[in-house]
């Protein structure tokens, strides 16, 4: 049984450490948030002063941060894990982070003795705690097969999508493009729907039988039409940086994304104008334009 641990202990970081306990996996965990380390400590994980301290007790390590430079520092940094696990032991980064920066993570992890597996996950929230996360891991076969027992006890699906850092990464930056251009366009559609009169009920049961019902469509349009903006569990402050690094690959690459334009600009109204809101607020600028709100 391979002792694991979890650096980033938010909405996300939370649900992995929630469903490694619950499938009887000892786990270490670190946050600088002291309200998230009690959380942490009260569903029977064993906190930790430092990363550092994660990776001497543990030999495998979720990094669950918001930024690359985040993920370069816990994993990298003088007191990183690199520098206190064991060869052999492995870094599931499952952190959204650009590309770029995973592959220079993974150059400077060479030599070292120790795996990285990039892996970006998808769920949001409710897949998070209720460990049914999509998981889209790139590394060498051998290594995901060792480490596939601390991958499935936080997820429903996955992916092998490749075996060098960053390829994981590749793959959540196109989904994530794809996401928020169906998010902006429900948001559109909502705010449609109720300059024309027609009810939220209504438009929910529409769409989520058609061909357009999905999880995202239905996530979206059930919280546009209940009022709740906020503490969903999707800040937009993770979107609106999805975004940012689908946009930033798809410029390196010389890749039009016109829709996934459109949406980070919608994203990016949302986020000024209600910076604690999560996605769904974005529909709240759109309706304070036309003068019309949808409720259920």
């Amino acid at each position: 049984m391979h002792r694991t641990g979890v650096i980033g202990l938010g909405d996300m970081g939370s649900g992995l450490a929630k469903n490694l306990i619950a499938n009887g996996l000892p786990v270490t965990g670190f946050d600088l948030d002291d309200a998230r380390m009690k959380a942490f400590t009260d569903m029977g994980g064993t906190p930790a002063q430092s990363a550092a301290e994660v990776g001497q007790q543990s030999d495998a390590v979720y990094v669950m941060v918001m930024t690359g430079d985040q993920a370069k520092a816990v994993i990298l940094g003088e007191e990183g894990l690199v520098s206190t696990l064991d060869k052999g032991s492995a870094v599931l980064l499952t952190a959204t982070i650009k590309p770029s920066e995973a592959r220079e993570i993974g150059a400077a992890m060479e030599g070292s003795g120790i795996h990285l597996i990039d892996t970006p996950v998808s769920g949001g929230f409710p897949g998070a705690q209720g460990g049914t996360l999509t998981m889209m891991a790139a590394a060498d076969e051998g290594v995901l097969d060792e480490y596939a027992a601390v991958m499935d006890a936080v997820s429903g699906t996955i992916h092998r999508v490749g075996t060098n850092p960053g390829e994981g990464q590749t793959v959540k930056a196109c989904l994530q493009s794809l996401i928020g251009s169906i998010f902006t366009a429900t948001f559109e559609a909502s705010v449609l729907a109720a300059k024309a009169g027609i009810s939220g009920q209504v438009l929910y049961e529409v769409f989520s039988t058609s061909g357009a019902g999905c999880g995202c469509t239905n996530t979206a349009l059930e919280n546009i039409i209940d009022r709740k903006f906020e503490r969903t569990g999707s800040h937009i402050n993770t979107m609106h940086k999805d975004l940012t690094i689908s946009l930033k690959l798809a410029e390196e690459l010389g890749v039009p994304l016109h829709t996934a334009s459109t949406a980070m600009q919608l994203f990016h109204a949302g986020r000024t104008k209600y910076p604690d809101g999560d996605n769904w607020t974005v529909t709240r600028v759109i309706e304070q334009i036309v003068g019309a709100e949808l409720h259920r």
